[in-house]
């Protein structure tokens, strides 16, 4: 009785005062440990009963049977099965979808699928058994396949069996099935259930549909704290950041009170914004909440901050964290790296390893990235080649393409061609992509054509390709190939991809193309771009005019030059931010050579810092110079 009410202490008070308890007292007490979660305790009274002379029966051993399954005690999970069969009770239906569920959430699944295969009379609760267990475990197509049996054998199926396969469809993407299970949740009629909406906002999330989702969390009900967490993470994920900090606004409207996985998500949307000031408010909100020790908020703290610009204010969320896993590390390590710190990232990654946390491969690219920031080529060639021996990480695309970018930059052309030979798979764009990087930097036209001609292949939709090998001709005066370039371009439809950049002024994310002039301050800061390009001219700034690759005459390429994305918003920045204060941009691709010439001369004549994020790095331009060294 006491157990059921909630009061366990009287429980095990009750218990310890019966002088011979018998087989109900001890199977009341071990189902009360279960049901308040003391599955150790429960497990530990078992091995005393039977010491005490007293041997478990079969309700005894089916609470054993949710210990264990909770505990996921493998050892422990054979073991139980054992006694049920010496007890002659393993083909009763109840203890046979125990079995089930205690070898799935043990991640035995080819036991579970054989004690599933023993049961006689299968139902809906054996059915939800083994598919959640194949679902858990990560093995999306089995549980599809089984519900499909199930479905066509005729068994009724519920909340949670479409729960669980929804959360299949979502891990395989697969979102023709996705939307099939959605037809079969409205004629079922389970599409009104909470878990099923939820279940289904968030697979379509998964499966890249944000509008699908959004439709259906529109149509909802009733809202709670799982739909909108789905649905922000959705908007965080996918690059609508905006719509993310809105609904979060929303939430609060409706009084659901947020969890670390809310913040976490937010924390996610304000980095992909690189809004740093609404960041500083979310994590305002975290200390006031209580969630200054929740794990999920902290890590994504490490990372806003550090793709919002202030590696200062990373590594202080960082410094904060508590119990540090390899999330935490690789976040700082990376953060660092980005911001042109690699001697730090590399010196952070040997405290990590001080401080037995293993790496990752995500982990291992950050640290290659180090070494590229930093130019260390023979550190790089040392992790690469320790990976797999220290690590047991085999180097993947990700870290081929890290090393041969290094090799490239370093002027080592024929050591990255050897590399790419070697790799144990095709090289794909990321490979040749860093390639055609190295080979612009050292202006190698006969690498940069093979380069190009690979990518091309690989990806022919990508404007990049034909604007990097341009320039490569253009930096060495082949003219006639650049035209060619160009003509090229235009035939094959190629469009190149708008340079787009934002800042963030007084809590709001403002947007620039190149040319724009739709900012309600737009007349200020052309007028400000004038000053600026007159300042500039007199310190010695000289047009980068070769990389415009528009035929037009030289005059309107200084002008198109002028007036880049990321001039606009930073010249925006210096009209509406305080004398002083840095000013922070994002830019969805690479910052052109021009640019950053320009920038090196603009922050030492306005006496501010300017943090530009492009594609690859960021760019500390501060007292005429950038913390990337011109090597990016």
């Amino acid at each position: 009785m006491y157990a059921k009410v909630g009061d366990f202490e009287a429980t095990i008070q009750m218990f310890y005062t019966i002088e011979n308890p018998d087989i109900v007292s001890w199977n009341a007490v071990i189902a009360g440990c279960v049901l308040h979660e003391y599955h150790d305790l429960a497990l530990e009274l078992i091995c005393t009963m039977k010491t005490a002379g007293v041997y478990p029966n079969m309700f005894t051993l089916s609470s054993a049977l949710k210990a264990c399954a909770s505990m996921g005690i493998k050892e422990l999970s054979r073991q139980l099965h054992s006694d049920l069969i010496k007890l002659c009770i393993n083909s009763d239906s109840f203890v046979g979808v125990g079995l089930v569920d205690m070898y799935a959430k043990c991640d035995l699944m080819e036991d579970a699928r054989k004690a599933f295969n023993l049961i006689c009379e299968k139902d809906v609760v054996t059915w939800n058994a083994v598919i959640s267990g194949y679902s858990q475990s990560g093995e999306d197509r089995e549980a599809l396949t089984l519900f499909i049996d199930m479905y066509r054998r005729g068994f009724e199926f519920n909340r949670t069996t479409l729960s669980s396969i929804v959360k299949a469809t979502a891990s395989l993407q697969e979102i023709k099935l996705c939307g099939q299970i959605h037809s079969l949740s409205v004629k079922s009629g389970l599409l009104s259930d909470i878990y099923v909406l939820n279940s289904l906002i968030d697979a379509y999330a998964k499966c890249t549909h944000v509008e699908d989702a959004e439709r259906i969390f529109k149509e909802c009900p009733y809202e709670d704290l799982v739909s909108f967490t789905s649905m922000i993470t959705a908007y965080s994920q996918y690059g609508q950041g905006e719509e993310a900090l809105k609904l979060f606004l929303r939430m609060q409207e409706v009084g659901i009170k947020p969890d670390g996985f809310v913040y976490s998500s937010l924390l996610n949307a304000c980095a992909n914004l690189s809004a740093y000031e609404q960041g500083k408010q979310v994590h305002v909100h975290i200390l006031k909440l209580g969630f200054a020790l929740d794990i999920f908020a902290c890590n994504s703290l490490v990372n806003m901050y550090a793709k919002c610009g202030s590696i200062e204010d990373a590594g202080q969320a960082f410094r904060e964290t508590p119990k540090r896993g390899i999330v935490s590390w690789s976040a700082m390590i990376g953060g660092l790296a980005q911001h042109g710190h690699g001697k730090e990232a590399l010196k952070l990654f040997d405290e990590m390893i001080n401080d037995d946390v293993l790496p990752n491969h995500v982990t291992l690219v950050s640290v290659l990235c180090a070494c590229n920031h930093a130019g260390l080529v023979t550190e790089a060639n040392s992790y690469f080649e320790s990976m797999e021996k220290l690590y047991g990480i085999e180097p993947k695309e990700e870290h081929y393409a890290c090393m041969i970018d290094i090799l490239g930059r370093a002027g080592k052309l024929n050591e990255a061609m050897e590399l790419i030979d070697k790799m144990p798979f095709q090289a794909n764009g990321a490979v040749w992509g860093a390639l055609l990087g190295a080979a612009r930097i050292h202006k190698n036209v006969e690498l940069g054509k093979q380069a190009a001609e690979m990518l091309l292949t690989i990806e022919p939709e990508k404007s990049g390709t034909h604007i990097l090998l341009a320039n490569i001709y253009a930096s060495v005066g082949m003219w006639e190939n650049v035209a060619k370039m160009r003509k090229l371009m235009k035939e094959s439809k190629v469009k190149k991809e708008p340079g787009i950049s934002w800042i963030e002024v007084q809590d709001k994310v403002f947007t620039f193309i190149v040319g724009d002039r739709n900012h309600y301050r737009s007349g200020e800061i052309y007028a400000k771009l004038d000053e600026l390009s007159e300042l500039i001219n007199k310190a010695g700034y000289v047009p980068n005019v070769e990389i415009d690759l528009h035929d037009v005459e030289r005059s309107e390429k200084e002008a198109l030059l002028y007036h880049h994305s990321e001039k606009l918003a930073v010249a925006f920045g210096l009209i509406a931010t305080p004398d002083g204060a840095p000013i922070r941009v994002k830019k969805n691709l690479r910052v052109c050579i021009d640019c950053h010439t320009a920038f090196k001369y603009i922050c030492k004549i306005v006496s501010r810092e300017i943090i530009i994020r492009d594609i690859n790095r960021f760019h500390h331009f501060k007292d005429g110079s950038c913390s990337c060294g011109d090597y990016w």
